[in-house]
């Protein structure tokens, strides 16, 4: 039977469970156990105090017991610099190559500090000046001219009226005349309003997250006047292979739970061989720092290596036994590898041919990946 509009919108109503909630909403339970057991002096406007938001990022064990799980695996310095950066006047940038967690730490940090990781500015090379600043209601504004009411406020013009955080991703991509209307509400922390001879000016709590890299194309360099807003912090690559292990478990863990797919761990040795083969081709060298390897054309990061074990693990859930296998990801693996067909593929039949089909106990691996790349 068809299903009415009517229908589905009582059934989005009635808590039907999301595929992705936000971070607060996922997290809602540690939040709410930080700020009971939270006595430590809070900016204005935060829900938490910096102490706090760290160990929601980095996990922990409360007094009572409570388990807070780790949602970036990586430099304790890093994050208490962007956390006490948020409790100045200072906006926050994020930088760092694609996938090394910016716009996940970036969210995660917006939901401790203001309990809202929404207000959100999408950077594209389309995103337009009325994205960062405010448009119109045309409607309202031609039937009764310029007023507030037909003023329609971007999520930064709702941050800084209500004292919250907002995030601005992929800052670069943005048209660098864009970019440069985000001067004047960081500087004075205020928002003009010329055609009604008004301003928004930011209440205490605003502050601003961007993120940024400079590797993808389309890259639109930040003017020196605007980078001086911001105080720059740059997320690495994980610094061992243990820890980029558990960073992809943890992750395809959570990913999996919202597709009822198999637990992670029970794939751990595929999980761990992933991370190795990009790695490897990543920094063109064996992990024993034996055998140089060319690089690929790709990035082969953290992010990419999650999305191969959680297709792995699809794979395995519908067309196989539920455990992950060499050829489960082997596909996974060759899509990330081989971005150019002419060059990239090269690269990695040398791989195969010199590293892996030596390599003891990668026998099942070598002919899966043989096999898909043929």
């Amino acid at each position: 039977m068809p299903v009415s509009v009517e229908a589905m919108s009582v059934e989005a109503m009635s808590g039907v469970e999301r595929l992705r909630p936000h971070a607060e909403q996922a997290f809602g339970a540690e939040l709410a156990a930080l700020a009971a057991q939270d006595d430590r002096p809070r900016p204005a406007r935060w829900k938490l105090s910096p102490w706090a938001v760290a160990t929601y990022l980095l996990g922990g064990t409360l007094p009572d017991g409570t388990v807070i799980t780790p949602k970036y695996v990586g430099s304790r310095r890093i994050v208490e610099v962007a956390v006490s950066t948020l409790a100045t006047d200072r906006a926050l940038l994020l930088l760092g190559v694609p996938g090394t967690a910016k716009t996940w730490v970036s969210e995660h940090l917006a939901a401790a500090v203001s309990g809202d990781s929404t207000l959100l500015v999408q950077g594209t090379a389309g995103t337009p000046e009325e994205a960062i600043r405010y448009g119109w209601n045309y409607a309202r504004l031609l039937a009764d001219g310029p007023s507030r009411d037909a003023l329609v406020p971007s999520p930064v013009m709702r941050a800084m009226a209500d004292g919250a955080t907002v995030r601005v991703e992929e800052l670069t991509r943005i048209p660098a005349d864009v970019q440069d209307s985000l001067i004047t509400i960081l500087s004075e922390k205020t928002l003009p309003i010329p055609e009604l001879g008004q301003e928004v000016q930011a209440v205490r709590g605003f502050n601003l997250i961007a993120t940024a890299n400079d590797r993808d194309r389309g890259v639109n360099d930040l003017s020196s006047a605007l980078r001086r807003r911001f105080n720059t912090v740059v997320l690495p690559l994980p610094e061992s292979a243990e820890a980029e292990v558990e960073i992809v478990t943890r992750r395809v863990d959570q990913i999996g739970r919202s597709l009822d797919l198999p637990a992670a761990p029970d794939g751990i040795e595929e999980i761990r061989r992933v991370v190795t083969v990009f790695r490897e081709l990543r920094d063109g060298l064996t992990g024993d720092g034996r055998t140089k390897v060319k690089s690929p054309s790709g990035t082969l990061s953290t992010a990419e290596a999650i999305s191969v074990v959680t297709g792995g693990l699809a794979l395995s859930a519908h067309f196989g036994d539920g455990v992950l296998r060499p050829g489960d990801i082997a596909a996974g693996i060759l899509g990330a590898v081989v971005r150019d067909p002419a060059t990239d593929r090269v690269v990695w039949q040398e791989y195969l041919e010199t590293v892996v089909r030596e390599r003891d106990g990668w026998q099942d691996f070598y002919r899966a990946c043989r096999e898909v790349s043929v």
